[in-house]
């Protein structure tokens, strides 16, 4: 489940605002720690020289929980960034092999080649019960030996990141070239960009905010004296295109969490994200952040970057990673089919059109690569209405509190602390280490007896059972559930159980606000995701059999002539080029 570790949806310490001064508005300074920079080294040989054809700019883009249903659904709709992208080589049917679909764990495959199993990000967040933290989360992008790093206001960073990434890779081969990334999601960035970038931006609040102890570029302070003016003054509603028409449909998803039953039922298929400036600043950038205009913003910050820093003009190639984070806090907020999704997707295409003219302009020989962290499940109750009606929302038994006390109760256990630790009603649960070994392995046994008598769940595996499974290859699209799970498998981050709940069950028992839909799940529909490339002059393709995400980061690889020692990805290269050329030939040098 894509859990978001503050309100905004962004982690970070607090943030100071300076104000007064035209240049300052808006403006964001970290009152927190510098990250301590993990010992992951970019294994490569001495600096030398990129191809002379190679592109002097890699673009990776990932689309926040656009599932390859999604593509496929609206892909006859678009006219403009989406669609130029179409002419290049399109891999309708790309996986995120792993079982854990999460931000964290699907954009940490996307540009290191390989799977969570490898990379240690397991999930979005997950539980050491050795650490003093009350509540024992961890965050997959935060420093948690800083003092001032906590579960909900983490100091960001990619400490927990196991390999480096491809633009980490570059800059070890070519000192000259730059590392940027850009996202509205904190745990994008450090997954797309690693440990050492030259410039890292995400959202937070009100504008994009950066690593403790770095000053906001000018580019920077400029989106977001942008982006602040549109907080003051508001925004219409956006328009929908005639056809999104038969998308437009109000479906009462129940009532809020019990604590918010005042505020009334969730009502969702009819949203149009007006921007209201009575809302306060506050409110008024988290309507920001779940429309299409934080995508628009994203993009315009990216591209501000390159042009300041001349990016894709140096001697060696540039990497620019960008995470569009709007469809997937969309589909949580309003789920998958509805009005809101239509109107994202034609906006997503129309700012992808603006962004990539915007390079042309520039002169930039660049190289696109398109695709997706996970994919997503619409809201059980429109799922009911359109011939799914095994669709439904998780049993709160599931939850980690209540499985505690069931635990507790079959186990003789009467102290107050937490027996079972864990994020959602699914997943990894972690058992308590303050219990005795014999009481500890009863309640570990007892936990998976309770799990597998549930009719929602598909499997439950005690974390001994998944190191026992062979780490899958071949095609994904093949894996079976235990091989998914163990992709995304660590022995020290890994819970003690890991649950798999049947297909079309929600993991949120109870609607809260701007948590309708989720995703998380090993089915297809979370797993699979388009795949497209594209580079000027270069013929394109469509290729529907299987790949994977892991073959990213050796496909462009190959493109830039980056030789990376066999055995560092875990994918494979895919050829580009849908004519007699091969982009996988050996280039480097």
């Amino acid at each position: 489940m894509s859990n978001h570790s503050s309100p905004q949806g962004s982690s970070l310490c607090r943030l100071n605002f300076r104000r007064g001064l035209t240049r300052a508005l808006g403006a964001m300074a970290m009152a927190c720690a510098v990250p301590a920079a993990a010992d992951v080294p970019a294994s490569a040989p001495a600096p030398q020289t990129a191809p002379a054809d190679a592109p002097k700019l890699l673009v990776a883009i990932a689309v926040d929980q656009f599932s390859a249903d999604l593509f496929s659904q609206y892909r006859q709709h678009y006219t403009d960034g989406l669609a130029r992208l179409l002419t290049g080589a399109v891999f309708p049917s790309a996986y995120q092999a792993h079982a854990a679909t999460e931000t964290c764990p699907g954009h940490s495959t996307l540009l290191t080649g390989v799977h969570p199993a490898r990379n240690g990000i397991v999930a979005n967040n997950w539980y050491d019960l050795t650490q003093s933290r009350d509540d024992k989360r961890v965050y997959c992008a935060e420093d948690e030996r800083d003092p001032n790093s906590t579960s909900k206001y983490p100091v960001v960073s990619a400490g927990h990141l196991k390999v480096p990434t491809l633009g980490e890779r570059m800059k070890a081969r070519w000192p000259q070239s730059r590392n940027v990334a850009v996202s509205a999601k904190d745990r994008a960035v450090m997954m797309m960009g690693g440990h050492s970038i030259d410039e890292a931006y995400w959202w937070q609040a009100r504008g994009f905010s950066t690593l403790g102890g770095r000053s906001l570029a000018d580019a920077a302070l400029e989106e977001n004296t942008q982006i602040l003016a549109s907080l003051r003054s508001g925004g219409p509603a956006f328009t929908a295109p005639a056809w999104c028409a038969p998308r437009t449909r109000a479906v009462d998803t129940g009532p809020l969490s019990r604590e918010q039953a005042a505020t009334g039922p969730v009502t969702i298929g009819t949203g149009r994200f007006p921007l209201d400036a009575a809302y306060g600043e506050e409110a008024a950038g988290d309507a920001f952040r779940v429309s299409p205009r934080v995508d628009a913003a994203t993009l315009d910050l990216a591209t501000r970057l390159v042009e300041a820093m001349k990016l894709g003009k140096g001697s060696a190639p540039d990497m620019l990673s960008v995470s569009l984070s709007a469809t997937d806090y969309i589909g949580h907020a309003y789920g998958t089919e509805g009005l809101e999704m239509c109107i994202q997707m034609r906006e997503l295409d129309r700012s992808l059109g603006k962004f990539f003219a915007r390079l042309d302009a520039l002169g930039i020989d660049y190289a696109v690569v398109l695709t997706a962290d996970h994919g997503g499940l619409d809201a059980p109750e429109r799922l009911d209405q359109q011939a799914l009606p095994s669709a439904t929302r998780a049993d709160k038994g599931l939850t980690a509190g209540a499985l505690s006390k069931a635990v507790a109760a079959t186990i003789g256990y009467t102290g107050t602390a937490p027996l079972v630790y864990g994020e959602s009603a699914f997943g990894d649960y972690y058992v308590s280490r303050a219990l005795p070994d014999d009481l500890r392995a009863k309640a570990i046994t007892r936990l998976v007896a309770l799990l597998r008598a549930s009719p929602q769940v598909e499997m439950a595996f005690t974390n001994a059972e998944i190191a026992a499974i062979p780490m899958p290859s071949g095609n994904p699209q093949d894996w079976t559930i235990p091989q998914r799970v163990r992709a995304s498998y660590d022995p020290a981050r890994t819970g003690d159980v890991y649950s798999v709940l049947r297909r079309a069950v929600v993991p949120i028992p109870e609607v809260t606000a701007g948590y309708t839909a989720t995703h998380g799940s090993p089915w297809d529909y979370d797993r699979r995701v388009p795949l497209l490339f594209w580079r000027r002059g270069v013929a394109g393709l469509e290729q529907p059999q299987p790949v994977d995400t892991v073959d990213i980061a050796p496909s462009l690889a190959a493109l830039i002539g980056l030789a990376v020692p066999a055995g560092e990805f875990d994918g494979r290269c895919l050829d580009i080029d849908g004519g007699p050329g091969n982009s996988c030939v050996a280039k480097a040098r």
